[in-house]
């Protein structure tokens, strides 16, 4: 191997390793736009393509396309968050926060017609951390604090009724995080609180779908994925000027349902055209974030029923991407991604920073002994968003500025092993 190559090699495993050895946090953004470094250079388009382990995740059956007898993947996209936030007490910047996002992935031919896989994922998240001055009675500066995830366990199988159709489905566990700690005014009672909460719960996920080659060039997917409700429990700590105790807590945490489509046109011998559409229900699943408050450790507290207004609308995400195929193996990508940002002027909170429509990214790939490596980077961002009053009771938001950005820098390692002997005729 060439000693420049050598050197490749060398930094990238380096790379990879820090990434991989952080703890598991949680994302920014909500949904993110690809799980890996290839789908993420590419704008996040991959429902019709069968190049990466992450199609376990956004379309299970392209692993009916299957290159090789099996497939492994590992990767990492670190996330870095840039928010600022406005009102007449505040102007400044989230502190800056670094989220390591782990995937891994094995896809396994079982004969000409079944294939099965399992992998890790996280595809959804959401966290801030901002030094705001408070509303009276907790005046003064104070941390607001949030973070929340979904991760999957998915085990897949896709089967081939013909040389050119494949359909497939997934099933496992979703685990979900939900950390909020700040000045909170209670919307039921009107009362300020000191919150400190952390729940933690699972539910059952799966998806389904199909993928057709249409042509020796041309390939179609789509893919559905199940509403990810998680009954979740923990403990929330609250300071009022009424007393302060530690309760148990059950919240509902609900992540939404989508269904997409996508198109992978080759062109030529070396170029790639791509796009996904994607529909996300979040009217349904972020209407209200609804939390049982109980059995206080202060018998003066009452219950609590508490309903955060979040108020939601539905997404539509276009995802566009471009491969251009060099004659050395390697891979260069771009794309880009548009969805209108699903939260309303009157519900943002520096909570929940999801004020980001538009992402633009690059892409490379190329090989480093037996494994395809990929490096990606994308950039998110969305339009100030200005609150004149907030929906939320107390106050604490009126007249406020928001504005959000992510940079996300993401790194996957693949190995095809075995030839095969009962691969899809596809074209690559």
């Amino acid at each position: 191997m060439p000693r420049s190559s050598r050197w490749i090699c060398v930094t990238l495993s380096a790379l990879a390793t820090v990434c991989l050895s952080s703890q598991h946090a949680k994302a920014d953004g909500v949904i993110l736009n690809g799980v890996s470094a290839v789908s993420i250079g590419r704008g996040g388009a991959n429902i019709a393509f069968a190049d990466n382990g992450s199609i376990l995740h956004d379309n299970p059956a392209s692993m009916g396309f299957l290159e090789g007898e099996s497939m492994f993947q590992i990767g990492s996209t670190a996330l870095f968050t840039d928010f600022s936030y406005t009102d007449p007490d505040n102007a400044t910047s989230a502190q800056t926060q670094v989220y390591p996002l782990p995937e891994l992935s094995y896809i396994k031919r079982l004969s000409d017609r079944w294939v099965a896989g399992l992998g890790v994922f996280g595809p959804a998240g959401f966290g801030a951390i901002f030094n705001l001055n408070g509303q009276p009675p907790f005046a003064g500066l104070q941390q607001y604090k949030s973070f929340g995830s979904l991760s999957k366990l998915l085990l897949g199988l896709s089967a081939a009724p013909s040389e050119f159709v494949s359909v497939g489905a997934t099933i496992g566990p979703g685990l979900s995080f939900v950390d909020l700690k700040g000045p909170y005014t209670l919307q039921g009672f009107g009362l300020p609180t000191l919150l400190d909460m952390n729940v933690d719960g699972w539910g059952l996920v799966w998806s389904s779908g199909v993928t057709v080659q249409l042509t020796g060039t041309t390939t179609v997917g789509a893919s559905f994925q199940s509403q990810s409700k998680i009954q979740a429990s923990g403990t929330a700590s609250v300071i009022s000027p009424i007393g302060s105790g530690i309760y148990q807590v059950d919240a509902d945490v609900v992540w939404p349902r989508s269904a997409g489509a996508g198109l992978r046109q080759k062109i030529g011998r070396q170029h790639v055209l791509a796009t996904d559409v994607i529909w996300y229900d979040w009217s349904d699943a972020f209407d209200t974030f609804d939390i049982s408050l109980f059995g206080s450790t202060n018998p003066g507290l009452p219950n609590i029923f508490e309903q955060f207004p979040l108020l939601w609308h539905d997404t539509v995400s276009t995802r566009l991407g471009y491969e251009f195929h060099r004659d050395n193996g390697h891979i260069a990508r771009a794309g880009y991604t548009h969805h209108k940002s699903p939260i309303p002027a009157e519900t943002i909170t520096p909570y929940v920073p999801a004020a980001l429509e538009h992402a633009f990214s690059l892409g490379y790939g190329l090989m480093c002994r037996d494994w395809q490596v990929n490096l990606a980077y994308m950039f998110t961002f969305g339009p100030t968003v200005r609150t004149q009053t907030s929906t939320l009771v107390g106050g604490d938001f009126d007249q406020s500025i928001h504005s959000d950005r992510t940079h996300a820098m993401a790194i996957s390692f693949t190995r095809i092993l075995g030839a095969c002997q009962h691969c899809r005729s596809r074209t690559r």
